[in-house]
């Protein structure tokens, strides 16, 4: 059996921001055993369940503004921590971390609390494991809000982008294939408009207080895939399948600064029946985390979304 790495509590004391208190699911993995993830749920437990899923290297800090907004205006807020990542249990090897793994997870969440009439808000690899999800149990998602976030499925346009993967991604990958360390809130801060402040990038840096708890941020941009034979072509393409199908509300809100995903956008308004004939807001002042620097704009997004729904 893997080891299992849990950041220490003492790590997330007195985060900006974030006054929430932890909760905690078990998981029942197949392979790794029980692993325990982290989540938030605020607001009402009527109404709507605006269901925001981070990506890479993030964790549901991410998600604060929108959270403290949404639940302003009487929705109800659920945003896990993906396993090896935020207060989320952190298998120590890199070989421990799949595409479906993470998708299987949160399928395991959505159903474990009986989430229902879901708002999917995505964002980087939120999108792919979000969107899956929904493929695997579209009855109990409403609308979806994807914000910079991509499905790749290694096809040429409209149904893909080109030139796929390019030159960011390729760099990316490149970059984390032999890597044994990762600087987390230089990442985010790298791919931000505007300077983060200190304890805003301590508050990323918390969950990882070595290397050795990495192995996810380490992994993941190595299960893009990037060529057609690799994990999660197949799996994507049949996600497209049903989102070629999808009548109900999808909305894109990418920020203006993020040219690693700008491409997609239109893949997903074009090609997803319930894009067609929406507005979609492009959120202004943001790179390619834009909840961290605009979430209440991003937020009012989803707001208006989810009140089309009454």
């Amino acid at each position: 059996m893997t080891a299992i790495l849990r950041t220490p509590d003492h790590r997330f004391a007195g985060l900006p921001d974030f006054p929430w208190q932890p909760r905690y699911l078990q998981l029942a993995d197949p392979r790794l055993g029980p692993l325990r993830m982290h989540y938030l749920d605020e607001g009402p437990d009527s109404g709507p369940v605006i269901l925001l899923l981070h990506g890479e290297p993030s964790w549901c800090f991410l998600y604060r503004h929108m959270i403290r907004d949404l639940t302003a205006r009487g929705l109800r807020c659920v945003a896990p921590d993906l396993i090896g990542f935020g207060r989320s249990d952190k298998p120590a090897q890199r070989s421990d971390y799949s595409y479906a793994g993470h998708v299987a997870q949160i399928v395991e969440l959505v159903s474990t609390l009986d989430l229902c009439d879901i708002v999917l808000v995505c964002q980087d690899w939120g999108g792919p494991i979000g969107l899956s999800a929904l493929a695997q149990m579209p009855e109990r998602f409403q609308a979806v809000v994807a914000a910079n976030t991509l499905l790749p499925n290694c096809e040429a346009p409209p149904d893909g982008v080109a030139p796929w993967p390019g030159e960011i991604v390729e760099q990316w990958v490149a970059a984390t294939r032999t890597a044994s360390d990762l600087p987390v809130a230089d990442i985010i801060a790298a791919v931000s408009v505007t300077p983060l402040p200190e304890a805003v990038r301590a508050a990323y840096d918390a969950p990882f207080p070595t290397a050795a708890f990495k192995a996810a941020a380490l992994e993941f941009p190595g299960l893009i895939p990037i060529r057609e034979d690799m994990a999660g072509v197949a799996e994507n393409r049949r996600t497209w399948q049903l989102l070629e199908q999808w009548q109900k509300p999808f909305v894109t809100a990418f920020s203006d600064s993020d040219p690693a995903t700008a491409a997609w956008a239109e893949v997903f308004q074009q090609r997803i029946p319930g894009a067609r004939g929406r507005s979609h807001p492009v959120i202004r002042g943001a790179g390619h985390f834009l909840q961290e620097e605009q979430g209440p704009a991003l937020a009012a997004v989803v707001a208006e979304v989810a009140s089309s729904l009454a």
